[in-house]
């Protein structure tokens, strides 16, 4: 999946210090990076860098203000407190559905995403 982002070097230190992913790849290509970060089991991202006016409108808004992703964790409370001491924006307490632990967060663009821990069944 690729994420639009406003800068390669804020956006890697954002996902991999703030949410826990790892710094996959980062290969020079002339003006532009190929960047990839990963938040295991075979889920990466993409970091591409917006060049042009409309790609720096969509920085941000991905998805149009509704949660575009989903951060599955096996455990919620141990992400969460490190996210919210890194500085992570959630836009709502921790609530419990028949789906599992989850709460919105934003990313450093604005995107909304899940923390999510499944329920167990």
């Amino acid at each position: 999946m690729t994420l639009v982002v406003r800068d390669y070097d804020e956006a890697i230190r954002f996902y991999v210090e703030g949410l826990g992913f790892t710094l996959v790849e980062d290969i020079p290509q002339g003006d532009k990076r190929w960047v990839v970060v990963s938040a295991g089991e075979g889920t990466s991202l993409l970091l591409a860098r917006a060049d042009t006016g409309q790609q720096q409108a969509r920085v941000g808004d991905q998805t149009g203000g509704r949660v575009g992703f989903f951060l599955n964790t096996d455990d919620f409370d141990r992400d969460h407190a490190r996210m919210t001491a890194y500085g992570v924006h959630f836009r709502e307490e921790p609530r419990d559905e028949v789906y599992g632990r989850v709460a919105v967060f934003e990313d450093l663009y604005g995107n909304r995403w899940d923390l999510l821990q499944p329920a167990r069944a």
